[in-house]
């Protein structure tokens, strides 16, 4: 999903209240001082347009929510995006004369920012996913999401692959011990790839799937993201496991696969 480069992105991305400039800056601190709770913080590394992260965000909101994106225009289009579509859902709110709508249209205004129409639960960082030690403490991640990543097909780029070990061995140091990360694909040979590195890296494999739309318990609740929804319309198959660190040594069973 190509995204011509928006004229001037730069400029408004760096005055995007919602973007954190300098993210190294709240290492450690982004319960504190960007959220002002000390709620789960969930992760989506490399969000697209952000309609997975933005409808989980407005969905939970007793969990914070950070959209890491490296495309700048792409960026500022789920930003966008989010902003438009939380106007909506607090006009619609507001006019609800029953009861139901009245109690959203309280929560609406109750977790509006200060600095614009903004959840408080929902944040974003446009930068690489290799320097995400530099912008997280250890413990301070809970789940991590990988939804559609580039599969980098060629064996010398294998390194540059979101579950590879060299990624693995990153999340290990942001993510808290019982750590998660929920991956997606439409990509075979990514997702066996994954299925092998994974518990080499001292993962486990809690549950997978190899044809999540016709598995009636992993696709209980599931979001699609923009790319999920084009892929599944063709007919194709959506992989994905959930993973879960554990002590080394400590390795159980792993789930039997569901093919």
């Amino acid at each position: 999903m190509r995204i011509r480069h928006i004229k001037g992105v730069e400029e408004m991305i760096a005055a995007e209240p919602l973007i954190i400039q300098k993210p190294e800056e709240y290492k450690g601190k982004w319960r504190s001082e960007i959220f002002g709770n000390d709620k789960p913080i969930y992760l989506e590394v490399g969000m697209g347009m952000g309609t997975f992260i933005r409808t989980h965000s407005f969905l939970h909101p007793d969990i914070n929510y950070i959209g890491f994106e490296l495309n700048t225009s792409v960026m500022y289009k789920a930003v966008t995006r989010y902003k438009k579509e939380l106007e909506e859902r607090m006009n619609k709110a507001e006019s609800a004369e029953d009861a139901e709508g009245a109690k959203i249209a309280e929560n609406v205004k109750e977790r509006a920012s200060g600095a614009g129409p903004a959840f408080k639960n929902l944040r974003f960082i446009r930068s690489n996913a290799r320097f995400l030690e530099e912008y997280f403490e250890k413990d301070e991640i809970d789940r991590i999401y990988l939804n559609f990543s580039d599969p980098w097909p060629k064996e010398r780029s294998a390194g540059r692959r979101l579950t590879s070990p060299q990624f693995l061995k990153l999340y290990e140091q942001i993510l808290k011990a019982d750590g998660v990360i929920e991956f997606k694909t439409d990509n075979r040979g990514l997702f066996d790839y994954s299925v092998e590195t994974i518990p080499a890296s001292g993962w486990r494999i809690d549950a997978i799937t190899y044809d999540l739309h016709n598995d009636p318990e992993m696709n209980a609740g599931n979001i699609m993201t923009e790319y999920e929804e084009k892929f599944s319309s063709k007919g194709n198959p959506i992989y994905k496991l959930i993973a879960c660190m554990v002590p080394a040594g400590n390795m159980p069973e792993q789930k039997e696969d569901k093919k």
